[in-house]
């Protein structure tokens, strides 16, 4: 990780996310492992990290910041899915794929592609049998972590979610 890369790191609980933004839009948050935070370097970066830092420490915040627009239709149709489920709820990669006509898979897929996490809340996306799938296109590790960690931020019970 380059802190050149970003216009802000947000310091969070267990990891990191950078920020990156031109003068009007949000061009991608990524997640980091822990590093220290990045002061923004630009007004939107700035509005970023606040926004980052109310959800972080209030679930129920809700993000209104400019996001690129980016990835392909059938990923657009997917984010657009994703933020459609509620705070404290959880939708499965299977379900998705049966609302978009499409295969879990590809939902999956979608989901790691996500260039907004927490604005495009990918977290809420579990597997079918009760287990938390993958996060941010990783089966496991520090990132299945992070998975855990927002659910629980978010009231969702992930004890009964194996990883």
């Amino acid at each position: 990780m380059n802190p050149s890369t970003y216009q802000a790191i947000v310091a969070a609980p267990g990891f990191s996310l950078g920020v990156t933004c031109d003068e009007d839009e949000i061009t991608g948050i990524e997640f980091l492992e822990p590093c220290p935070a990045l002061a923004p370097a630009t007004a939107l970066a700035a509005e970023a990290v606040r926004q980052l830092e109310a959800y972080l420490a209030n679930p129920d915040f809700v993000f209104g910041l400019p996001l690129k627009p980016a990835g392909t239709a059938f990923q657009r149709r997917v984010w657009t899915q994703i933020a459609a489920i509620p705070l404290g709820r959880t939708d499965t990669y299977g379900q998705l794929a049966r609302n978009l006509n499409s295969a879990p898979r590809a939902v999956g897929q979608a989901c790691g592609a996500n260039p907004y996490p927490l604005v495009v809340p990918c977290h809420r996306v579990v597997a079918t049998g009760g287990g938390l799938g993958g996060f941010n296109r990783q089966g496991g590790g520090f990132l299945l972590d992070v998975k855990r960690w927002l659910l629980a931020h978010e009231g969702i019970d992930t004890a009964a979610t194996p990883g």
